[in-house]
């Protein structure tokens, strides 16, 4: 149990699931960063307290709008991009 979250480790990754029954599923890359794609992300949406389906075009636009804060790790599968050091 990590605060409101109990987890299992799986094959290449972490589910956790919230006390109100929010689950977010990720695998790790090679360099252990956490990564998701959009069938994770739809699993995420209908597991919500108010869940939302949202179609493969609405998730693809949504990480596209997205991109400037999240990486492509390989087709289909996204992470949270690297914050840029200050000068």
């Amino acid at each position: 149990m990590i605060g409101t979250y109990s987890y299992r480790v799986h094959g290449a990754g972490c589910f956790f699931t919230s006390h109100n029954g929010t689950e977010i599923d990720v695998d790790f890359a090679a360099d252990r960063s956490e990564i998701f794609d959009l069938w994770r992300l739809r699993c995420y949406g209908r597991s919500l307290p108010q869940p939302h389906d949202p179609t493969d075009q609405d998730l693809r636009s949504a990480v596209e709008s997205l991109k400037p804060l999240l990486a492509d790790v390989r087709p289909g599968w996204f992470s949270v991009a690297e914050a840029k050091a200050s000068a």
